[in-house]
C-alpha cells in the first residue's frame, strides 16, 4: 500500500466513510482497509504518515503482520471488523461493540468472561466494563453457572426487543425530565417552551417505539 493510499484512507475516515466504501474507492478488499486501520491507531487515531513509517519499519525488521482472529480466515476477520465498525457508528463504544459482536458470532451466543477475553485478546477489566454496560442496556443478559460458579453472558433473539425497549424507556425518562424542567422555567419563557416541545417529541417517539416493539415482538419467536 502506498503513502497516497494511506492519505486517501485518512480522508475517508475523516469524511465518515465505511471501510467498505473506502475499499471500493481504492479498489482493494475491505479486509485490507480494516487491517490497515486496526493496526495503526483505529478509526479515530489513524495517521497516514505514521502508518506508512510503521509499515516500513516492520518490513525492514521482517515483522509479520498481526494474525487474524483465532479460528477465522483473514477475509472473515475483516468482515467482522466491518460489523464492529457499523455498531460503533450506531453509537456503541468500540470495546462494547467488539464484545457484543463476539457474542453474536459465537456458536451458541453464550460465552464466559474468560472466553471473551481469549477470543478478543483484551484484558479482563475491558471485558468486565463492556459486559456491565451491555447488560444494563439490555443487549445481553447474565446467567449463573451453579456448577462452576461463574457468570455466562448470553445474547439471543430477544436481545433486540430488550435493547429497543430499554432505550425507549430511557428516552421516556428524558422526556419526563424535560417536561418537568419546562414547568420550572415557565411555559411563557423561551427556555420553557423549548424544553416542553423537546419533551413532548421525545415522549411521543418513545411511546410509539414501545408500542411497535410489543406489536412486532412475535417476529423474534
Amino acid at each position: 500500500m502506498t503513502q497516497r493510499d494511506r492519505q486517501r484512507i485518512a480522508t475517508g475516515l475523516t469524511e465518515g466513510l465505511s471501510y467498505a466504501e473506502i475499499a471500493r474507492r481504492l479498489d482493494r478488499p475491505t479486509s485490507t482497509i480494516s487491517r490497515e486501520v486496526g493496526r495503526n491507531g483505529g478509526p479515530s487515531g489513524y495517521r497516514p504518515e505514521q502508518a506508512h513509517r510503521a509499515t516500513e519499519r516492520r518490513a525492514r525488521r521482517g515483522t509479520p503482520a498481526p494474525p487474524p482472529a483465532a479460528g477465522r480466515p483473514d477475509g472473515e476477520a475483516g468482515e467482522v471488523e466491518d460489523v464492529v465498525e457499523m455498531a460503533v457508528r450506531m453509537g456503541l463504544p468500540k470495546m462494547m461493540a467488539r464484545v457484543l459482536i463476539g457474542l453474536w458470532l459465537s456458536k451458541n451466543g453464550r460465552l464466559t468472561a474468560a472466553e471473551l477475553t481469549r477470543r478478543l485478546n483484551v484484558s479482563p477489566a475491558s471485558v468486565s466494563m463492556a459486559v456491565g454496560y451491555l447488560t444494563q442496556q439490555g443487549l445481553i443478559r447474565r446467567e449463573r453457572d451453579p456448577q462452576r460458579r461463574r457468570d455466562i453472558y448470553v445474547v439471543d433473539d430477544s436481545a433486540w426487543y430488550h435493547s429497543v425497549t430499554t432505550g425507549s424507556r430511557q428516552t421516556l425518562e428524558a422526556a419526563e425530565f424535560a417536561k418537568a424542567a419546562a414547568q420550572t422555567y415557565g411555559l411563557d419563557t423561551v427556555i420553557g417552551r423549548r424544553l416542553a416541545k423537546g419533551g413532548a417529541f421525545l415522549e411521543r417517539v418513545s411511546l410509539d417505539t414501545l408500542e411497535s416493539a410489543e406489536r412486532w415482538r412475535d417476529l423474534l419467536s
